[in-house]
């Protein structure tokens, strides 16, 4: 009787162990998951600010050339009314 009880509470003991593994390996998956979730977003928002990092460039480049068009039409003008 007493091996019959003593290996009930080893089966019972064993049980809860099993579950709380799952319990473990849900939650571990659960995070891994998460991590994988986060690392996808941040590479998403870190190419998003590349992107708005070129735009930003192109727009100054592009900036700069209006204004040495405006310096050149303006000398051309200068020069236009020298002549005159």
């Amino acid at each position: 009787m007493k091996k019959t009880i003593a290996l009930s509470l080893v089966l019972a003991a064993s049980m809860s162990l099993a579950a709380c593994s799952k319990k473990a390996d849900d939650a571990a998956a659960n995070a891994a998951d998460t991590m994988a979730a986060e690392a996808v977003e941040g590479a998403d928002n870190a190419a998003d600010a590349a992107v708005n990092a070129a735009d930003t460039a192109a727009n100054a480049t592009d900036a700069a050339g209006n204004a040495v068009d405006a310096a050149a039409d303006a000398a051309a003008n200068a020069a236009d009314a020298a002549k005159k």
